[in-house]
């Protein structure tokens, strides 16, 4: 699914803030990985996004039809 600039940016900081309070990190990462991105939770959402491994989904309205 292709999301918006707005859709992203939600995904990410919910799921960074997921992340700094201490929930698992989904994707697989090496100590060195983590020193790279200085242990950024910003950086591990951004990781988990494009690998589509978000346990967050997104719901979209449909228009309503006016007659």
């Amino acid at each position: 699914m292709k999301y918006t600039k707005y859709e992203r940016a939600r995904l990410i900081g919910a799921r960074a803030l997921q992340i700094s309070m201490g929930a698992p990190i989904l994707v697989k990462l090496t100590e060195e990985d983590f020193e790279r991105i200085n242990y950024n939770p910003v950086d591990i959402a951004k990781m988990e996004l494009e690998k589509g491994v978000l346990p967050i989904t997104v719901k979209r309205p449909f228009p309503i039809k006016v007659e």
